[in-house]
Protein backbone atom coordinates (compact mmCIF):
# COMPACT_ATOMS: atom_id res chain seq x y z
CA UNK A 1 0.00 0.00 0.00
CA UNK A 2 1.07 3.69 -0.76
CA UNK A 3 1.61 5.97 1.76
CA UNK A 4 0.14 9.24 1.53
CA UNK A 5 2.91 11.90 0.70
CA UNK A 6 2.52 15.41 2.65
CA UNK A 7 2.68 18.34 0.78
CA UNK A 8 6.29 19.74 2.29
CA UNK A 9 7.60 16.23 0.76
CA UNK A 10 7.35 17.18 -2.83
CA UNK A 11 9.33 19.93 -5.13
CA UNK A 12 8.74 20.75 -8.58
CA UNK A 13 10.87 22.49 -10.57
CA UNK A 14 11.48 23.42 -14.60
CA UNK A 15 14.48 23.02 -16.63
CA UNK A 16 14.30 24.68 -20.17
CA UNK A 17 16.29 22.55 -22.57
CA UNK A 18 17.10 24.66 -25.52
CA UNK A 19 19.08 21.31 -27.48
CA UNK A 20 19.91 17.88 -27.16
CA UNK A 21 22.86 18.40 -24.80
CA UNK A 22 20.89 20.71 -22.27
CA UNK A 23 19.09 17.52 -22.07
CA UNK A 24 21.89 15.26 -21.89
CA UNK A 25 22.77 17.74 -18.75
CA UNK A 26 20.14 17.08 -16.89
CA UNK A 27 20.27 13.54 -17.40
CA UNK A 28 24.28 13.31 -16.44
CA UNK A 29 22.97 15.78 -12.87
CA UNK A 30 20.61 12.93 -11.96
CA UNK A 31 22.59 10.21 -13.10
CA UNK A 32 25.28 11.58 -10.55
CA UNK A 33 23.33 11.33 -7.65
CA UNK A 34 21.26 8.44 -8.54
CA UNK A 35 21.83 5.16 -5.99
CA UNK A 36 20.47 1.00 -5.77
CA UNK A 37 16.89 1.77 -5.69
CA UNK A 38 16.12 5.19 -7.49
CA UNK A 39 13.24 4.85 -9.28
CA UNK A 40 12.93 7.63 -12.14
CA UNK A 41 9.26 8.06 -13.57
CA UNK A 42 9.45 9.59 -17.45
CA UNK A 43 6.18 10.95 -19.05
CA UNK A 44 5.79 13.23 -22.19
CA UNK A 45 4.33 12.55 -25.68
CA UNK A 46 5.79 10.38 -28.26
CA UNK A 47 8.87 11.98 -29.53
CA UNK A 48 9.17 14.47 -26.09
CA UNK A 49 12.64 12.98 -25.67
CA UNK A 50 11.88 10.79 -22.73
CA UNK A 51 14.46 7.76 -24.70
CA UNK A 52 17.10 11.03 -25.86
CA UNK A 53 16.85 11.41 -21.84
CA UNK A 54 17.08 7.34 -21.42
CA UNK A 55 20.27 7.28 -23.33
CA UNK A 56 22.01 10.39 -21.96
CA UNK A 57 21.32 8.68 -18.47
CA UNK A 58 22.19 5.59 -19.27
CA UNK A 59 25.62 7.04 -21.09
CA UNK A 60 26.70 8.94 -17.49
CA UNK A 61 26.26 6.00 -15.94
CA UNK A 62 28.61 4.40 -17.86
CA UNK A 63 26.39 1.68 -19.63
CA UNK A 64 28.25 0.81 -23.00
CA UNK A 65 26.33 -0.12 -26.38
CA UNK A 66 23.09 0.99 -27.65
CA UNK A 67 20.30 2.62 -25.33
CA UNK A 68 17.33 2.17 -26.75
CA UNK A 69 13.33 2.42 -25.98
CA UNK A 70 12.49 -1.03 -24.97
CA UNK A 71 9.30 -0.70 -26.28
CA UNK A 72 8.45 -4.38 -27.01
CA UNK A 73 10.49 -6.00 -24.54
CA UNK A 74 8.92 -4.05 -21.68
CA UNK A 75 12.34 -3.98 -19.72
CA UNK A 76 16.10 -3.88 -20.63
CA UNK A 77 19.05 -4.39 -18.21
CA UNK A 78 22.52 -2.45 -18.63
CA UNK A 79 25.92 -2.61 -16.53
CA UNK A 80 26.97 0.53 -15.71
CA UNK A 81 28.49 2.03 -12.52
CA UNK A 82 25.06 0.91 -11.19
CA UNK A 83 22.73 -1.63 -13.07
CA UNK A 84 19.83 -0.12 -15.12
CA UNK A 85 16.33 -1.37 -15.32
CA UNK A 86 15.22 0.48 -18.16
CA UNK A 87 11.17 -0.04 -18.72
CA UNK A 88 8.46 1.23 -21.25
CA UNK A 89 5.28 0.29 -19.99
CA UNK A 90 3.09 1.81 -23.03
CA UNK A 91 1.98 -0.99 -24.74
CA UNK A 92 0.53 -2.38 -21.45
CA UNK A 93 -2.13 -2.14 -19.00
CA UNK A 94 -1.89 -1.48 -15.09
CA UNK A 95 -3.18 -5.14 -14.56
CA UNK A 96 -0.92 -6.65 -17.04
CA UNK A 97 2.04 -4.61 -15.19
CA UNK A 98 1.14 -6.12 -11.92
CA UNK A 99 2.47 -9.37 -12.96
CA UNK A 100 5.96 -8.34 -14.03
CA UNK A 101 7.24 -7.83 -10.89
CA UNK A 102 8.55 -4.21 -11.11
CA UNK A 103 9.20 -3.82 -7.75
CA UNK A 104 11.80 -6.07 -7.00
CA UNK A 105 13.51 -3.89 -9.62
CA UNK A 106 12.13 -0.82 -7.46
CA UNK A 107 13.47 -2.10 -4.52
CA UNK A 108 16.41 -3.83 -6.69
CA UNK A 109 20.39 -2.94 -6.67
CA UNK A 110 20.42 -1.15 -9.57
CA UNK A 111 18.61 2.02 -11.08
CA UNK A 112 14.88 1.99 -12.50
CA UNK A 113 13.70 4.39 -15.73
CA UNK A 114 10.52 3.72 -16.19
CA UNK A 115 8.98 5.51 -19.12
CA UNK A 116 4.82 6.68 -19.92
CA UNK A 117 4.94 6.24 -15.62
CA UNK A 118 1.43 7.55 -15.50
CA UNK A 119 0.21 4.64 -17.46
CA UNK A 120 1.11 2.55 -13.82
CA UNK A 121 0.95 4.53 -11.06
CA UNK A 122 0.12 2.89 -8.71
CA UNK A 123 2.68 0.43 -9.06
CA UNK A 124 5.46 2.96 -8.74
CA UNK A 125 6.73 3.65 -5.19
CA UNK A 126 5.75 6.46 -2.93
CA UNK A 127 8.90 8.29 -3.41
CA UNK A 128 10.15 9.06 -6.75
CA UNK A 129 11.79 11.50 -9.15
CA UNK A 130 8.80 12.40 -11.71
CA UNK A 131 10.08 14.24 -15.13
CA UNK A 132 7.34 15.09 -17.52
CA UNK A 133 8.76 16.33 -20.64
CA UNK A 134 6.96 18.41 -22.74
CA UNK A 135 8.06 19.77 -26.60
CA UNK A 136 7.78 22.96 -27.49
CA UNK A 137 9.10 23.28 -31.12
CA UNK A 138 12.60 22.27 -32.72
CA UNK A 139 14.96 20.99 -30.34
CA UNK A 140 13.19 22.70 -27.06
CA UNK A 141 11.39 21.29 -24.46
CA UNK A 142 10.57 22.15 -21.19
CA UNK A 143 11.14 19.39 -18.42
CA UNK A 144 8.88 19.14 -15.19
CA UNK A 145 11.15 17.54 -12.32
CA UNK A 146 8.90 16.83 -9.31
CA UNK A 147 10.61 15.31 -6.81
CA UNK A 148 8.65 13.47 -4.57
CA UNK A 149 10.18 12.39 -0.77
CA UNK A 150 13.56 12.05 -0.19
CA UNK A 151 16.29 12.42 -1.68
CA UNK A 152 14.15 13.32 -4.53
CA UNK A 153 13.13 16.88 -3.15
CA UNK A 154 16.68 17.44 -2.48
CA UNK A 155 17.61 16.82 -6.22
CA UNK A 156 15.42 19.41 -7.52
CA UNK A 157 15.76 21.66 -5.13
CA UNK A 158 19.32 21.65 -6.08
CA UNK A 159 19.24 21.60 -9.87
CA UNK A 160 21.67 23.85 -11.69
CA UNK A 161 19.86 26.44 -13.28
CA UNK A 162 19.20 25.84 -16.93
CA UNK A 163 20.58 27.91 -19.52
Amino acid sequence: MKKDVQADETLIRQWISHSEADTAALAEYFAKLAHPGTVIALDGDLGAGKTKFSQSFAAALGVKGIVNSPTFTLIKEYEGRLPLYHMDVYRISQDEAEDLGLEEYFEGAGVSLVEWASIIPDLLPTYILHLRIEHTGGDARIIHCEGIGTPYTEWVANLPVSQ
